[in-house]
């Protein structure tokens, strides 16, 4: 049986999307799930390993995509159109995090954050938009925060006082990541027929923090990034679809603008 519905995840071969792509191929036969990393090395390898887990009834490929070099993405756009001739999912989830030497040169973070986590999903969007046209029921899905939630940040200042500095780029980006998704609903909604979600994952398991087990767990506080894909694979069904336009869905409701 050949698959129905075709899924593209960027930033894949991790964390959030690794755990969100082995969940929905083991969803169903009726997913392929395209696993994209910066390097195609990096997407193989997960593709070897999520195969060797076992349990999928689906199928997934890899692909390289570098969300920060318009070639890159331009080529695994033609590669998806020469294989499939068409995307039914977009999901925007490869993002920047806290890096190691951030608060000796903040500026540069910040324009790094902002090229990867804005500018970089806008390239992705705007470069698949067409294959997403060619879908009977096109979902683009950008994996956003609570962060990016002004009446989230303001609900707990001394949590965000204590960030501090080096805390400030990273929900500017999520912010501005919503307002794109907002704009590409409003400003392709007629044209492409495409549903616009924004996903937020929760605390889980990431290398978004740092690469120490101790950051990458918060702790032993971060849960298990399987969850959230779990609230993406609602999402791509349709049982989220009520809330679109309203915030940033998460696993137990919406966080509002």
């Amino acid at each position: 049986m050949s698959p129905s519905t075709i899924v593209l995840i960027t930033g894949a071969n991790q964390g959030i999307g690794y755990a969100s792509t082995k969940v929905i191929a083991s969803s169903s036969d009726k997913y392929h799930v395209i696993v994209t990393g910066r390097t195609l090395e990096k997407a193989e390898k997960a593709v070897e390993q999520l195969k060797a887990e076992g349990g999928l009834k689906g199928t997934i490929s890899a692909l390289q995509l570098d969300q920060t070099d318009v070639a890159s993405v331009e080529r695994a756009a033609a590669a998806v159109d020469k294989e499939f001739g068409r995307l039914d999912v977009l999901v925007n989830n490869g993002a920047m995090g806290w890096v190691d030497d951030m608060e000796s040169r903040m500026y540069q973070y910040f324009a790094d954050i902002l090229a990867t986590n804005v500018a970089g999903p806008y390239l992705v969007s705007r470069t698949f938009r067409p294959l997403l046209k060619k879908s009977s029921e096109p979902r683009s899905i950008y994996v956003s925060s609570g962060m990016g939630s002004h009446q989230y940040i303001s609900s707990m200042p001394d949590a965000v006082k204590s960030f501090g500095e080096t805390g400030i780029p990273y929900p500017v980006t999520k912010a501005a990541l919503n307002m794109l998704a907002e704009l590409e609903a409003i400003v392709h909604g007629d044209e492409v027929k495409t549903k616009v979600f924004l996903f937020c994952p929760g605390l889980v398991v990431s290398n978004l923090r740092g690469n120490s087990e101790e950051m990458r767990s918060m702790g032993g506080a971060a849960g298990d990034p399987a969850v959230s894909g779990q609230t993406l694979l609602t999402i791509i069904e349709g049982k989220r679809d009520a809330d679109i336009g309203k915030g940033t869905i998460h696993k137990d409701g919406v966080y509002p603008w």
